[in-house]
């Protein structure tokens, strides 16, 4: 039996991604913050470790405790939506750390092991920020772009010890709170500039009626697709998951996007 081990699991993409993979017969190492915060039922094929990304003993803890990984999935993240502008160097720094440098350092704890084994698949989670420009999005993009080269490049360079690496690229959550948790996070990091108001109304209402069309992700979507990466060494480098996603990456192939 193959184990994975998934980060960010105590919601969303994440979690839902272990509930599949469980499905389909794997030992999962379902990972996050705070195990208090589990919601998935108990498994004889289930372990819950806590990890948090950012800090490099709790990664070696949760990599000694794990034991061999056939696959890792780089899940977690934070999201960020404001002006550029607006932006503080802390929060780029945090999203960055988060986002980009966080991977890596999973990515750094897996290979040794990997490689001595001759296999291993490292599937990383990014966003369809990286098919087309969104507004207010610029940082959390730039991360997620990062992520999409790091994986390419490292693919290049573990080919030749049987590790595959592979990006999957969701689309849109269906979900109408995204505006009002955006809100509340930009007001506790000092709000949008006066200037930038009118514009940032819009974009979010687009967002909005976006989350609410059905031509959007759902948690199933991604977790499909990441087993599929996980899984097909035909797989492609990046694979869109979602109907707008797949459409999204469909307009850059055609020069629309």
């Amino acid at each position: 039996m193959k184990t994975v081990l998934i980060t960010g699991c105590s919601t969303g993409f994440g979690r839902q991604t272990a509930l599949h993979f469980l499905a389909q017969g794997w030992s999962v190492i379902a990972t996050m913050r705070d195990p208090a915060a589990n919601t998935l039922a108990a498994h004889p094929h289930l372990r819950v470790l806590p990890l948090d990304v950012t800090d490099a003993a709790s990664i070696e803890s949760a990599i000694a405790a794990a034991g061999p990984i056939d696959v890792l999935v780089n899940n977690a993240g934070i999201g960020w939506l404001n002006a550029l502008e607006a932006t503080p160097l802390d929060m780029v720094r945090t999203i960055l750390e988060t986002n980009l440098v966080a991977a890596i350092a999973m990515m750094q704890a897996v290979l040794p092991g990997m490689r001595e084994r001759g296999s291993g698949v490292i599937v990383n989670v990014s966003s369809s920020t990286t098919l087309k420009p969104f507004a207010l999005l610029s940082v959390y993009s730039a991360s997620k772009a990062a992520m999409n080269a790091l994986t390419a490049s490292a693919a290049l360079e573990l080919e030749a010890f049987g590790i595959r690496a592979r990006v999957v690229v969701p689309g849109a959550a269906p979900t109408t709170r995204f505006g009002d948790s955006a809100r509340a996070q930009i007001a506790a990091h000092g709000g949008f500039p006066q200037a930038y108001e009118a514009f940032v109304e819009t974009s979010l209402a687009q967002m909005r009626a976006h989350a609410t069309s059905g031509a959007v992700t759902t948690e199933e979507d991604v977790a499909q697709a990441v087993l599929r990466a996980a899984t097909d060494p035909d797989c492609p480098m990046i694979l869109p998951a979602g109907a707008d996603a797949v459409a999204l990456a469909q307009a850059r192939r055609d020069g629309v996007a």
